[in-house]
């Protein structure tokens, strides 16, 4: 087996306020951190160039959205270039007048536009109203060539399904990357608040181990209430990656922003398909019926 190089990969934790300059310059800065402490590709978490806009239902807030290129991935490039390092960088996309995505780019370390993911599943729960504002994606499940390897992402609620993980395994992917923005209803928080954060790190671990892929989650902290009188979200942090048996390499703090760096071993995906390969024993021929809202027949 030809034998690739280790490599780093960064995970920018972070808190958004409401000026959106200064959202940006903060990313700027952290990506920049991150790709001098050695990070050959870096994500940064969804919709990072502004608070989580979705707790309401707006008109006027379509005009956060930016178009691609534009100037979050025009200031992003710069680092790219400079550092030479790859970026994923998650965006409230103006596709067309009236046409909106929750999308994530991918620049590569010329600063130029490599990738385009759009996200697929599109929630609707209270103070998460993201379908009022974003088209389903249309571009599918994706895997981008990066020098290290290929790279799949996702986007936070599409993390709950096995089926994007799996579809985005099987295009070659070796790595998930998953921005978010997810956290407590404060008022839930005691209640509920662990086992929440419990099913929401269960769940890509394993798609870790079901795909024999890494998975990196990239989340943002802070309470954000843009909406006044309501309890807002207490978003939990906690980004992690997840090597290819669902083992977490590195973990953040539920309140830092931090700049996380861990090691992608691409041999190890390799060996832990050799020894659990699931890939090998699903049974293709007998899973007609996933591509169907509910089975309805006995």
């Amino acid at each position: 087996m030809h034998k690739r190089d280790k490599y780093t990969v960064g995970l920018v934790q972070m808190g958004m306020g409401p000026d959106l300059a200064a959202n940006r310059e903060k990313a700027v800065a952290l990506a920049d951190r991150a790709a001098a402490q050695g990070a050959r590709v870096l994500c940064l978490p969804e919709l990072f160039a502004s608070q989580y806009f979705c707790q309401r239902e707006a008109a006027e807030l379509f005009d956060l959205a930016e178009s691609i290129p534009g100037p979050s991935t025009e200031a992003l490039a710069r680092v790219a270039r400079s550092r030479r390092v790859w970026i994923i960088a998650p965006l409230f996309e103006r596709r067309a007048p009236g046409l909106y995505h929750n999308s994530a780019v991918l620049l590569d370390a010329e600063g130029q536009v490599a990738g385009l993911y759009r996200k697929m599943h599109i929630p609707d729960d209270p103070a998460y109203y993201e379908k009022y504002y974003f088209t389903p994606g249309d571009l599918g499940f994706r895997a981008f060539d990066t020098p290290m390897g290929r790279v799949g992402v996702l986007i936070c609620w599409d993390q709950w399904y096995p089926e994007g993980a799996r579809l985005t395994a099987l295009r070659g992917a070796e790595i998930l990357f998953y921005p978010t923005a997810i956290g407590w209803h404060p008022h839930e928080k005691q209640v509920y608040g662990p086992s929440q954060h419990d099913a929401w790190r269960t769940i890509q671990r394993s798609h870790a181990i079901a795909n024999g892929v890494y998975v990196a989650a990239i989340n943002r902290i802070g309470h954000e209430q843009p909406v006044p009188g309501t309890a807002g979200i207490e978003f939990w942090g906690q980004s992690f990656l997840a090597d290819p048996f669902g083992q977490v390499l590195a973990e953040g703090s539920t309140d830092r922003e931090e700049v996380l760096l861990a090691e992608v071993d691409p041999s190890r995906s390799e060996e832990v398909r050799r020894n659990w390969p699931f890939l090998r024993d699903r049974r293709i021929d007998a899973y007609a019926g996933l591509d169907r809202r509910f089975l309805d027949e006995p």
